[in-house]
């Protein structure tokens, strides 16, 4: 998700600080960041600057920790899964602050996808993939995905000349 989120955010017009590890800087450079913070050597929840829009696909810091450095009308968007408690508190919180606790649900529709290839044809929005397996190696692959140490999409091939495609 991060991965799209830096080049979507690019391509409207934002300027992108893109938090991750050490291992992924230069792709997430390369992905067209204006900067990048390693979160191995930075907390960017301890830092001063604040910014409007948290994109958060990892969900390792808390809303309190993100309210920190959330622009006072700022927004956090949490991705991924979290209980049903956590959103309820996110809910309601957002009801006394400015700050905004937004939970995602998409929808696919015609104008969105015609809007996502148009960035595609125009070399904006590219998909960085990580490794391949064989169908027969897809136990291995789910295990790579879930150790949470893929640096793109894992993909899975389906026919047997996939390989040579």
């Amino acid at each position: 998700v991060g991965i799209y989120a830096v080049q979507i955010a690019k391509a409207l017009g934002a300027t992108v600080i893109g938090v991750c590890g050490s291992a992924n800087v230069e792709m997430v450079r390369r992905l067209g960041a204006d900067r990048v913070i390693d979160y191995t050597t930075e907390d960017f929840t301890s830092g001063a600057e604040t910014y409007d829009l948290i994109f958060d696909t990892v969900g390792n810091h808390s809303f309190t920790q993100l309210r920190r450095v959330l622009a006072p009308t700022g927004v956090v968007v949490p991705i991924g899964k979290a209980s049903l408690g956590v959103m309820v508190a996110g809910m309601i919180r957002s009801l006394f602050t400015p700050q905004k606790d937004v939970r995602f649900v998409y929808t696919a529709n015609r104008e969105d996808l015609l809007s996502l290839a148009a960035l595609i044809e125009a070399g904006k929005l590219t998909t960085v993939i990580d490794r391949t397996y064989r169908l027969d190696q897809t136990p291995e692959a789910m295990t790579y995905v879930g150790s949470r140490h893929a640096r793109g999409k894992v993909v899975i091939l389906v026919t047997p000349d996939a390989e040579n495609a």
